[in-house]
């Protein structure tokens, strides 16, 4: 039983689609529909239902794909348990992480990942929307806040922390606020991935949790890329995560404002497909992400 055969009903299984697991495996969707249609025959058993709209597994699919899929992994450890040198990783990672985290910590130190470890090849999906991990076949994605997916593995990597920043020329024109009292006479971008729903006021800390408070706003966004723009256009005050405004805040581009009404420590964790064992370079591309990402998390909330 070939392993190649294995690997393309486990991505077909998962996906319910030959279409977008020839797509994922960069095979003709043909060649996926004859090498399952091979494996059910040098099993003697139907593995999947096949429908013009659906493919869902048999009950003897759903008892071999999660053979199927711990003998995948278990060929991968064995392929790899004399080679634990930087170089000896080999393979695809697909990830997704947030627009701002990818551009401005994790892609400028890609280069340097990719020099210990010059058989990966990485395919990184940016968006500041939530992805179907599982659809989408990612490797693991990096997710900023509440968690809802209870089907995948999460790692906590921390809590992301936050800064509230003005441009120079905002306050000029509308002055350094210096206490909440003050924000009644200024301005907030506001933040709404649907902009259908009204986005949160201003978020600070009252000594027993975090209350909001509502604010004026000349602009909604839905997007990070957005949200740093409006405010470095002098459009309004924004409430960020650090990680995306260190370099702003180091040249001037950007003012840090009340310092102790920051908004609520954003919880960062890694998911990815439960697994029994899972890929060695899944495991140390995450380890290195951890790394990464360390100078703007921290421990508690």
């Amino acid at each position: 039983m070939e392993l190649d055969a294995l690997r393309t009903f486990v991505k077909v299984a998962e996906l319910a689609s030959f279409t977008r697991a020839a797509e994922q495996l960069g095979m003709p969707k043909a060649r996926v529909s004859t090498t399952v249609q091979g494996l059910e025959t040098q099993l003697g058993t139907r593995l999947l239902h096949r429908t013009t709209r659906s493919v869902r597994l048999t009950p003897d699919g759903e008892a071999f794909v999660e053979r199927a899929a711990a003998l995948l992994a278990d060929a991968e450890q064995v392929q790899s348990m004399f080679q634990q040198g930087p170089g000896s990783l080999k393979g695809r990672l697909r990830i997704d992480l947030p627009t701002r985290i990818a551009r401005t910590a994790v892609i400028p130190r890609l280069p340097e990942f990719l020099a210990l470890h010059p058989g990966l090849a990485i395919e990184l999906s940016t968006t500041d929307r939530r992805v179907d991990v599982i659809d989408g076949g990612f490797d693991c994605v990096l997710r900023i806040g509440t968690l809802d997916d209870s089907n995948l593995v999460a790692r906590p990597v921390g809590h992301m922390r936050m800064v509230n920043c003005a441009s120079p020329a905002y306050l000029e024109a509308f002055g350094t606020p210096k206490r909440l009292d003050d924000l009644a006479h200024h301005r907030l971008v506001r933040y709404s991935q649907t902009l259908d729903a009204r986005p949160p006021g201003w978020e600070y800390p009252d000594g027993k949790g975090w209350k909001l408070l509502d604010m004026d706003g000349v602009i909604t966004v839905n997007n990070t890329d957005a949200y740093e723009a409006a405010c470095l256009a002098g459009l309004g005050l924004i409430q960020a995560p650090l990680v995306g405004m260190t370099q702003h805040l180091a040249e001037g581009r950007l003012v840090e404002v009340l310092p102790k009404w920051r908004a609520k420590p954003m919880a960062v964790s890694l998911l990815y497909p439960g697994r029994r064992n899972l890929p060695r370079r899944v495991a140390v591309l995450m380890d290195w992400l951890v790394e990464v990402l360390a100078p703007y998390v921290s421990a508690g909330r």
